[in-house]
């Protein structure tokens, strides 16, 4: 063998490699999601799993394109990911421009092409290029994140595809990429900046489901606690008041951002998740009929195709941001618990995977793929059982969908690809 460069060499090796475990619970979640679909959209004179004028028969198109798709990519050299990063993210923020544009609304998001009888969401395919990008940044030489230049541009990195996709009207799939502050806090950002951030989250909270002058007051008891409680030198002093005045203000602008910075549909998903709100015939109903599906499961399930909740489309969207809860009721509480935890599995196991790189770039990357999968998992999860409000982002690998499940499938394997070639990377 020459020393000719070529994209798709040193392929015995990989697949010696490759980490099966990974690959087997992939492999699981897929089925797992085709028959989930084959159930949420079954009718009785539909009968055959494999019609593809269904969407069950349809994802299973997608799945054959899917595993292509991935082993495409174990051909691929890991080198190419790298010098074609930013090239990658360039082309994905033109696509995310040129929706605005030439795109196709559904479900009131313009955030889709449509191509034929198909279409193609850019979003979705923005967050494998941002971790790939993200990746290559951080673990350039030019990328100290004790530096403040270094963490502008990675945030830089972050905000400009979802402040594309949030021009969109897709706030959900535009929260994901805040997701990446694991990958900022595992390449060691300091964890002072994500703690004010969780307590604004909570502020937030406070703020809408009490009047602004009890949560300044309790903030400000809070604050003058702090303060007796530390040693009283200057410099703390000082960074407790501009901590105190930057939460006060928060607290104090919530209103202004609840009544006019949010659309109408999500300040009614937020009230209704607090209890302020009871539209169980509007807002509240998707998640109102989501938990009863789930509630109705019980522990073992109704049994596959008995969901009666499913078969009777009760719950809008159920192929989609909803399978949870077809899983749910015919599976039940195991059922669920099983389908949990092959996700927690999966994410200990990139985790460990990320751990053992040679490779900052395919660490780095490795974590921002447990980034996105975490709160994919999370708050399509929570979202059905009424714990977060309802931004509609689909469960990876089990919703109906080619984009995401493209998408989710070109993400792994680039990874699986990085890992099985860290024996060849030099200490």
């Amino acid at each position: 063998m020459d020393g000719t460069s070529n994209i798709f060499k040193d392929n015995r090796s990989v697949w010696a490699h490759i980490d099966w475990t990974t690959l087997l619970i992939y492999l699981v979640l897929v089925f797992i999601g085709w028959i989930s679909i084959y159930a949420a959209v079954f009718e009785e004179d539909h009968h055959s799993i494999f019609d593809l004028t269904q969407r069950y028969g349809k994802q299973l198109m997608w799945i054959g394109f899917a595993i292509l798709l991935g082993f495409v990519v174990i051909l691929i050299d890991p080198k190419f990911f790298v010098a074609f990063s930013w090239p990658i993210y360039l082309l994905t923020l033109f696509m995310l421009v040129a929706v605005l544009f030439f795109g196709t609304t559904i479900s009131g998001s313009k955030s889709w092409f449509q191509i034929g009888g198909f279409a193609v969401q850019p979003a979705e395919f923005a967050k494998f290029s941002t971790a790939l990008v993200l990746a290559a940044y951080l673990s350039s030489q030019r990328a100290d994140m004790s530096s403040l230049r270094t963490k502008i541009i990675a945030f830089i990195i972050i905000l400009l595809p979802a402040a594309l996709i949030l021009l969109q009207y897709d706030t959900g799939s535009a929260l994901v990429f805040f997701a990446f502050i694991i990958v900022f806090y595992r390449e060691g950002f300091p964890a002072k900046p994500i703690v004010l951030a969780g307590i604004a989250m909570v502020l937030f909270v406070l703020a809408v489901i009490f009047p602004t002058i009890y949560v300044l007051i309790g903030l400000a008891v809070v604050f003058i606690v702090g303060l007796l409680l530390t040693k009283r030198r200057v410099s703390t002093v000082v960074s407790l008041i501009a901590v105190f005045l930057l939460l006060a203000a928060f607290v104090y602008s919530v209103d202004y951002i609840f009544d006019h910075v949010l659309e109408p549909h999500q300040r009614i998903r937020i009230q209704v998740l607090l209890g302020l709100e009871e539209d169980l015939l509007g807002a509240g109903y998707n998640v109102h009929q989501s938990k009863i599906a789930i509630g109705s499961g019980g522990f073992w399930g109704k049994g596959f195709l008995n969901g009666t909740q499913t078969k009777f489309n009760f719950v809008p969207e159920q192929s989609t941001d909803f399978i949870f809860c077809t899983i749910g009721e015919e599976w039940g509480f195991m059922g669920a618990l099983v389908i949990i935890g092959l996700f927690i599995l999966l994410l200990v196991r990139l985790i460990n995977l990320a751990e053992r790189q040679r490779s900052a770039f395919a660490r780095v990357y490795g974590y921002g793929i447990v980034s996105i999968l975490f709160f994919h998992l999370a708050v399509n999860i929570g979202m059905t059982i009424g714990l977060v409000p309802v931004i509609g982002i689909p469960l990876p690998f089990i919703s109906y969908g080619g984009s995401s499940l493209w998408a989710f499938t070109l993400m792994l394997f680039v990874f699986l690809k990085q890992d099985a070639n860290r024996l060849n990377i030099l200490l």
